[in-house]
């Protein structure tokens, strides 16, 4: 498998032309996200993802994980490896100082994040959970608690959970049915959870648990369910670890992909845990820590994407193979016009996830920051507009880039010992957890779009415009299909607003057409924007040749990816009829 390599260029480019990274440092409490202290955090972060955390993907992926004496026991060279990253500080980046952050933007911190899951999407899975559980606790948890937990949390000392689902509640938390029985000063947790991501290991000494239950006088579906701490082992007055709570794994799922990454069914009996937040408010502090998720789940698509082109490209310079067209001699595999066309693609889908995922983050920092009411809204209703085509649209992406990367090895994709298959496998989870894609899209058309009337698009299509305007005019020819994708994206938003009014089908019916026209689209915006830095760059005497292919990557994205806008459009035209106006028994009528 080939070495993992940050691409740095590309990162750089993105924070600082895209997400707007220098106009966040001026902002008060961001100052230390100098231009210098960027480039030292991220050259540093890749340095770690390379020689650390890359080194443990393949001996994770063969070992998986195992059951013993109730804990999980991970691969060996995992426990050093997160080591080394809570002693760098690495999970502390952008959280508050009061407990140990570092105070930077949370945007600086995405490209590190999307180094961990590149190098080893099963391991970076475990300070994923753990930060998003310093988001929700954070946010939600009384100052006793947060000053209890946090330190160690926001350290690496301990690690975070997520514990929602359960075998009859997936998606549909409104029938959760673990229980929380008030006594004192604390709650007894009791139930199971499936499918709970690090629910156990030995690479921290303690764990944190995040579940949700219901109280006994808890009103039924998703109003009646409180969100509560329930740690692996007591915590001491003294903060010192007491003795085992009654919370633990009872098995580890056998899965596709990330076979690494310790994916437990969670028993709690009799468990002692605090209440975060207000009884019966669980679901609402939950989503905290689910939108940062579904932002990360995202950029994670963008991660292994970018691992498996990284991959493709060094076989394709290696792979000796019969004479290219126009050439007499064998040679490498990249001189075929098909290996060309199918590494643009990983690497021009790869470039506009990447883009998007920087900018959607990047705005939920702006809102923190924001001068005024009016400023704060518009950041979070565009943070929270794009996040479900983060989530959506990159992972959808990952599932054909990590295929054209078994493609271009051939035959050797298929064996496993090349290593490509493996990211294939691993990205395979990614359009599922976190609330599936066809659950992103109704969101993407429901609460993102008609709850607002459609605004928060509307200031989308209104931006992407303005960049249009100021795209250098050598671009002219690239802006034009960007120009009309925009339009028929605005198309899309009026057909969906005015066809929900009398058909209350459409909606959910073309819901994830919407969303993949939308991703398509603001991918293609996103690499005109860059191209546009890079053309002004080169002009000011910077003749880094990255950045002409950066143009060049916007050239073919909206030559031979952005048209299938046109498609997923028409698809939106045929509404609700085709699908939903089916007799569920035609389904089966081949063999009834």
């Amino acid at each position: 498998m080939a070495d993992y390599n940050a691409p740095l260029k590309d990162m750089k480019l993105t924070l600082n032309h895209v997400a707007r990274m220098p106009e966040l440092a001026q902002k008060p409490g961001f100052e230390d996200a100098s231009a210098d202290m960027v480039d030292a955090i991220l050259e540093e972060a890749a340095r770690v993802a390379r020689d650390v955390v890359g080194p443990t993907n393949v001996e994770g992926d063969q070992q998986g994980v195992q059951l013993k004496d109730g804990t999980v026991i991970c691969p060996e060279s995992f426990k050093g490896a997160y080591q080394q990253y809570a002693e760098g500080g690495w999970g502390s980046l952008q959280f508050d100082p009061e407990y140990g952050g570092q105070g930077l933007p949370f945007l600086l911190s995405v490209p590190v994040m999307e180094m961990w899951h590149s190098a080893n999407m099963a391991w970076g899975l475990c300070p994923m959970l753990s930060q998003g559980a310093v988001e929700c606790l954070d946010l939600n948890g009384s100052d006793e608690l947060k000053a209890k937990y946090l330190p160690q949390l926001v350290s690496g000392e301990w690690t975070g959970t997520m514990n929602l689902t359960e075998s009859n509640a997936g998606s549909d938390l409104s029938v959760v049915r673990a229980k929380a029985e008030p006594e004192g000063d604390h709650y007894r947790i009791s139930g199971e959870k499936i499918f709970i991501t690090w629910g156990d290991h030995e690479m921290a000494e303690n764990i944190i648990h995040l579940v949700l239950a219901r109280l006994p006088d808890a009103p039924p579906g998703v109003r009646g369910i409180s969100l509560f701490l329930v740690p692996k082992f007591m915590v001491n007055e003294d903060g010192s670890l007491g003795e085992r709570n009654s919370a633990g794994p009872l098995s580890v799922e056998h899965k596709m992909g990330i076979h690494a990454s310790a994916t437990c069914v969670m028993g709690f009996d009799n468990a002692i845990g605090y209440l975060v937040g207000e009884p019966n408010r669980g679901l609402a502090c939950m989503f905290t820590m689910m939108n940062n998720a579904r932002l990360s789940v995202g950029l994670q698509g963008v991660s292994i994407s970018e691992r498996a082109y990284q991959q493709a490209l060094e076989y394709a310079f290696e792979r000796i193979q019969g004479p290219a067209v126009g050439t007499r001699e064998a040679g490498p595999i990249i001189r075929h016009a098909d290996v060309r066309r199918m590494l643009m693609t990983m690497k021009t889908l790869t470039e506009a996830g990447r883009a998007i995922a920087y900018d959607a983050c990047g705005s939920l920092d702006f809102a923190v920051k924001a001068e005024s009411d009016e400023e704060k809204a518009v950041e979070q209703a565009r943070a929270a507009l794009l996040t479900p085509i983060v989530k959506g649209w990159c992972t959808e992406i990952a599932q054909e880039v990590t295929s054209l990367g078994v493609q271009i090895h051939g035959g050797m994709g298929y064996i496993e010992e090349t290593g490509a298959a493996q990211h294939y496998r691993d990205a395979r989870i990614l359009p599922i957890y976190e609330g599936t894609n066809g659950i992103q899209a109704l969101d993407l058309v429901g609460r993102k779009t008609l709850m607002d009337k459609g605004e928060a698009l509307a200031a989308l299509i209104a931006e992407m415009r303005e960049s249009l305007k100021r795209c250098d005019a050598s671009l002219t020819s690239l802006a034009k299909p960007v120009e009309e994708a925009v339009a028929g994206l605005e198309s899309a938003r009026e057909l969906l607003l005015k066809g929900a009014e009398t058909d209350e089908l459409l909606p959910g019916s073309i819901a994830y057409n919407f969303m993949m026209l939308a991703g398509y689209v603001c991918g293609g915006w996103q690499l005109l924007r860059q191209a546009d830095a890079a053309v002004r760059l080169t002009a000011e005497g910077d003749d880094d040749p990255y950045l002409q292919a950066k143009q060049e990557s916007a050239r073919f994205y909206m030559a031979q990816v952005l048209p299938r806008w046109k498609g997923f459009s028409e698809m939106l035209n045929d509404g609700s009829q085709s699908i939903m106006a089916l007799p569920e028994e035609l389904f089966a009528s081949a063999w009834q």
